[in-house]
């Protein structure tokens, strides 16, 4: 599969225990820095990647939540696997009230926490879950993010990070993405 050209699915090179499904941010593509990372974290924790390209500018009026979630069913409709993790990135987290009634494993870069719908869905969900943000980024809501760490969620809270868990030096920001990579590499471990 493939879009604009590119490749959108991604086996492992051993056999696959589970795929993973990628919600990108509203323009967070599934190749930026993050998104990327976590692809080659869950390749070589022998799981599939399908990831889920889309032109937000496409929604209308339709509901978010409602749009996202449309479009993570209908990848998850078309996998035939035991274990699915679910990958999303701000936008692409809308998904959380889907990935709750599932019981998806999930990781959840820059979640909306000020949202109350998807800071419900995280909380509802019974999976392991893993929560990247950073305290600079204004769609994070650090108690919020305590409360989730309390109920059982894995939390990675950075002081000096934005919404793209950057900063604007950009060795400091390379440092923040290794230390996402760590976390997700760690989470995938003991998955």
């Amino acid at each position: 599969m493939t879009f604009g050209g590119l490749p959108t699915r991604f086996e492992p090179a051993g056999r696959s225990r589970g795929v993973a499904l990628v919600a990108p941010g509203r323009a967070y593509s599934p190749a930026a820095p993050l998104l990327e990372l976590a692809r080659l974290a869950l390749l070589q924790h022998d799981l599939a990647v399908q990831q889920i390209w889309w032109n937000s500018t496409t929604r209308g009026d339709e509901d978010p939540e409602a749009w996202v979630r449309r479009h993570v069913e209908a990848a998850h409709a078309e996998e035939d696997a035991d274990h699915v993790l679910l990958v999303g990135k701000s936008l692409g987290t809308r998904a959380a009230s889907y990935a709750a009634e599932r019981g998806l494993d999930a990781i959840w870069f820059t979640p909306l926490l000020v949202d109350p719908v998807v800071a419900e869905g995280i909380a509802a969900n019974p999976g392991r879950q893993l929560l990247v943000g950073g305290v600079a980024d204004e769609l994070w809501d650090v108690s919020v993010a305590r409360e989730l760490a309390d109920a059982g969620c894995e939390v990675l809270e950075v002081a000096d990070a934005d919404h793209s868990m950057g900063t604007p030096d950009v060795v400091r920001t390379a440092e923040i993405h290794l230390e996402v990579a760590r976390a997700v590499e760690t989470f995938l471990s003991q998955t």
